[in-house]
């Protein structure tokens, strides 16, 4: 669940991002996402997670900082791991946009007169996306198993946190048992990814 709404956060944030910094590019909004995601590739999660827990969880009080009761136990750790996702989901949307938009169909429709949101969104965000589903698919399936460290620091029982309990303990069973479902993860994610891509880009389907 953890990891899931961490992807889903970060893909919220960096495509719009992305989308405005190829659009406006060498603006203001272009070095405003390229510093943004230049502080979550420097910055790691758990340091995000501590900052969070001292602003928001100890100085204002506004949410919990441990447990998974509710929904909003889960909101700090999904931006801490969110933060660290979309970095390669902002610069892949980013310069995928560029490469499209440079391209001469981009030119015809707006030459039809099409409008600039019909451009984007419709024609040139679809082929644009398609290497960032298949990033998204992988940076799934890595929180899945990789978020060990912020489930820790808020007390969230996870399978990585299971995982790195079970390895303390010699749980060889229970580790085992969370590979197998990890690996399962990454087949059924990277198939997904591929369905996705063959409905935004139909070239890319075989017969």
């Amino acid at each position: 669940m953890l990891g899931g709404l961490a992807l889903a956060l970060a893909v919220i944030v960096a495509v719009p991002f992305g989308v405005l910094a190829a659009v406006y590019r060498n603006s203001l909004i272009d070095r405003a996402a390229l510093v943004f995601s230049a502080m979550g590739q420097s910055m790691p999660s758990f340091w995000i997670a501590l900052l969070m827990i001292s602003t928001f969880g100890l100085s204002l009080r506004w949410l919990p900082i441990s447990g998974s009761d509710s929904l909003a136990n889960f909101i700090m750790p999904s931006i801490a791991l969110a933060f660290a996702v979309q970095p390669a989901i902002l610069r892949l949307t980013r310069a995928g946009m560029i490469e499209v938009l440079a391209t001469d169909y981009i030119r015809t429709a707006r030459a039809k007169g099409l409008s600039p949101a019909k451009v984007i969104f419709k024609h040139a965000l679809r082929n644009a996306l398609v290497p960032v589903v298949t990033v998204a698919a992988v940076q799934l399936g890595m929180l899945i198993g990789g978020s060990v460290v912020v489930e820790s620091i808020f007390a969230i029982q996870g399978i990585g946190y299971l995982a790195w309990e079970s390895i303390i303990r010699t749980d060889f069973p229970v580790v085992q048992a969370i590979l197998v479902v990890v690996s399962i993860s990454y087949v059924l994610l990277t198939l997904l990814a591929d369905l996705l891509n063959a409905a935004l880009d139909p070239r890319t389907r075989t017969d």
